[in-house]
């Protein structure tokens, strides 16, 4: 009788690097290559290629900068996020200051680690956001993000460009069609502001764009 095969359950974490700067992203595969539970699936150049791979390469992970040349790593977050929601995007930058740290992380990334950072925290950061949880290196733990004066987490401008769409009357279907994405994304943002918001109806969704100028254009979220 043939035995049966036992089936892999090793399989290494997908990892992508998008970095403008050849030398830090050769230098930072060189060391994650090192981890025999990773493997670097691709090294882009800027935030289009990543936006544009993001669904062939199938990351677990992305370790993204934020200052590249034409999509910046901010720009691109939700967009990679709403191809891929599975993929944890983790920033990799040499700005440590709050602004730069908590609209990261309003946008979707799941950590931010500076790239002066020891070698093995990098592989903590990834086996953190991996497992669900939220990293912020040594450097970077002591800035929070930022709330609205009533203490609400502000919407990012995608949220704000759906909250629009959303109280003009419009399906979950109707936004997906108009925004070129899915269905499902829509959704997941809907959630998302709406809790953000503290507003559990659409009539309440509707309500508080009135009430703040958004259908005419004249109001500020957040």
């Amino acid at each position: 009788m043939t035995a049966l095969s036992s089936p892999d359950l090793t399989t290494p974490t997908r990892v992508v690097i998008v970095d403008d700067h050849p030398m830090v992203a050769e230098g930072i595969q060189a060391i994650l290559e090192t981890y025999d539970d990773l493997e670097i699936v691709g090294v882009l150049s800027n935030g289009q290629d990543a936006i544009d791979q993001v669904q062939d390469l199938s990351p677990d992970v992305m370790l993204l900068d934020l200052n590249m040349p034409g999509v910046s790593g901010l720009s691109a977050i939700e967009i990679i996020l709403e191809r891929r929601p599975q993929t944890h995007i983790l920033i990799l930058s040499m700005h440590d200051s709050p602004e730069y740290i908590s609209t990261a992380l309003n946008h979707g990334a799941k950590g931010y680690v500076l790239k002066d950072v020891p070698t093995e925290e990098i592989k903590t950061a990834i086996d953190t956001v991996l497992g669900g949880g939220e990293y912020l290196c040594t450097g970077a733990r002591g800035s929070l993000k930022p709330r609205t004066t009533d203490g609400r987490e502000p919407l990012t401008s995608r949220e704000q460009e759906i909250l629009l769409e959303l109280a003009q009357g419009k399906s979950n279907k109707d936004v997906a069609e108009g925004l070129h994405i899915s269905v499902r994304t829509v959704e997941t943002h809907r959630k998302n502001i709406k809790r953000k918001l503290g507003i559990s109806s659409t009539a309440g969704l509707t309500r508080y764009a009135m009430e703040h100028g958004v259908l005419q254009g004249t109001g500020r979220l957040g």
